[in-house]
């Protein structure tokens, strides 16, 4: 029979005046100390009794072999019982053998470290103690090792993972008052551009106005104007410029223009504008107000190609003349007059040269003009309109313009040739016209040859004439006056009558090939 089919056996019961015995059992390595017994009343009165029944065998005091007690079952003691056999050929053991308790199988007792090492089991995060001081943790919550010191565990899974995250910053924490302040901003960027759209779109829409008071009015000028700009000088002079419309005796009209020039109604223009009502007709005035009036003729001077007409009451403010002598080329200058009509139209330019001879005036009347010549824009009805500096005075009165070879009379216009009668010569024949409604103009006494080129060849000298009193003949050729060159009739006609009766000119000549000089002083002549 096995050891694990062998049925218990009941033991006697023990005298209770006996104590039970004591006995100790082999202390383990790692828990030494007495074994503590069970605390089941039963378990411990049958182990107490099973006890008491092995060890107590051939001991004082204790039944002998063969004095046991009946077992259950007819089963025996260990004592030999008589009357069988088996039981008698067994030799009793050793007194004490078996005093200590056979292991428990299932034990761990050969699973147990011996000595003070921990169990493999237990890891270490902290530092390594003594007993190994090779050892370094590879990575966080590495187990110390307790059998191969050597011996390095490989990482985790997720260990490059963990080595990233320990080494990317972490992102600073979002402040709550910065996202509260963007959320403004935002808002208000958003409301402001909803609110410029809407504004587009009301723009965009016909049927909607928008009323902005931030500027002027589209179309209306700054009413600032810059002082010495055309600006200007159009703001001063065009009160002062008016429109001649005048109709002659027998049915012929002319228009142009004229500028007050004094407090007295006095209006200065050309000699060709009002040629025709000098025999009779009519001559209207049409002032910027659009006011119109009738003139009369005061005086005129074919010569001169000037004339003066008057208004009384006239409703305007005269001109201030400045000195067309200080003049010079290059010098900004404004044409305003009444061209084709067009009254109040304003042009700019410049003084392109000074002393042309130019001739001017109407049929049968030719005007010799030592002008100054422009390029400001002149047309047919710019005739008698002032020529004025940047300062806002007159310096000329515009009286002629070149035309193209060729052009048919009436059709020519502005080809940037335009001559003015300078303002010095004119102020003195209108002042004449003023007081006597006629002028006079200064002469040598002498005619010159109209075709001759390359000076004036005198033709005839009218006797007891300043010319010959200076010992001027006929065939000498004038070369200069006043040590200007003369190259034409026209230039010496026109350089005579640029001075004043009564006044000594230095005249050159050349008589038989040789140079000659005389002084002659100038005579006079109405006309």
């Amino acid at each position: 029979m096995s050891w694990d089919d062998a049925e218990p056996t009941v033991r006697t019961p023990r005298d209770p005046a006996d104590p039970e015995p004591t006995r100790e059992l082999p202390k383990d390595p790692l828990t030494a100390g007495p074994v503590v017994p069970p605390t089941d009343p039963t378990i411990a009165q049958s182990s107490a009794a099973a006890t008491a029944g092995t060890a107590g065998a051939g001991a004082p005091g204790m039944p002998g072999p063969g004095a046991g007690g009946p077992t259950s079952n007819g089963a025996a003691s260990n004592g030999a019982a008589p009357g069988n056999p088996a039981l008698a050929s067994l030799t009793p053991p050793t007194a004490g053998v078996g005093a200590a308790p056979i292991p428990l199988p299932g034990g761990d007792a050969q699973y147990r470290q011996q000595g003070p090492m921990r169990s493999t089991s237990q890891r270490s995060f902290g530092k390594p103690e003594p007993q190994d001081p090779l050892f370094r943790p590879v990575y966080p919550g590495q187990a110390w090792p307790t059998y191969q010191p050597t011996y390095t565990p490989p990482p985790p899974l997720d260990w490059h993972q963990q080595q990233a995250r320990a080494y990317t910053p972490a992102p600073p924490p979002k402040s709550g008052r910065l996202i509260g302040i963007a959320a403004i901003v935002a808002l208000i960027v958003g409301l402001l551009a909803g609110a410029g759209a809407a504004a587009t779109v009301v723009a965009l829409d016909h049927s909607g106005t928008i009323d902005d008071q931030s500027g002027p009015p589209i179309g209306v000028a700054d009413p600032k104007v810059r002082s010495g700009s055309v600006s200007s000088v159009a703001e001063t002079l065009l009160p002062s410029v008016v429109q001649l419309k005048v109709e002659g005796a027998d049915d012929s009209n002319a228009t142009g223009s004229g500028f007050v020039i004094d407090g007295s109604g006095h209006i200065l223009t050309n000699n060709h504008v009002v040629a025709a009502a000098a025999t009779g007709g009519a001559i209207q005035v049409v002032t910027q107000k659009g006011k119109t009036a009738t003139a009369r003729l005061v005086g005129r001077s074919p010569a001169y190609d000037l004339a003066v007409v008057q208004v009384l009451g006239l409703d305007a403010p005269s001109v201030q003349f400045g000195k067309s002598e200080v003049a010079v080329v290059g010098q900004d200058v404004v044409a305003i007059g009444s061209p084709l009509g067009l009254a109040g139209t304003v042009t700019s330019g410049i003084i392109s040269a000074k002393n042309r001879p130019v001739t001017a005036g109407g049929e049968g009347e030719i005007s010799y003009i030592n002008a100054l010549q422009t390029d400001a824009a002149i047309n047919p009805g710019n005739s008698g309109g002032p020529l004025v500096d940047m300062n806002a005075r007159v310096i000329g009165v515009n009286s002629a313009i070149a035309t193209v070879r060729g052009a048919q009379e009436g059709t020519s216009g502005n080809i940037g040739l335009g001559f003015a009668i300078p303002i010095d010569q004119a102020r003195r024949t209108a002042q004449q016209l003023i007081a006597s409604g006629k002028a006079s103009y200064p002469v040598i006494g002498a005619n010159v040859d109209m075709q001759f080129e390359g000076g004036a060849r005198v033709s005839e000298v009218t006797a007891g004439s300043p010319a010959q009193r200076a010992g001027l003949r006929t065939g000498d050729v004038i070369t200069s006056i006043n040590k200007q060159v003369v190259e034409t009739a026209e230039a010496l006609i026109v350089a005579i009558r640029a001075h004043q009766p009564g006044e000594s000119v230095r005249l050159e000549f050349e008589r038989a090939g040789k140079p000659r000089e005389i002084t002659v002083t100038l005579g006079t002549q109405t006309g």
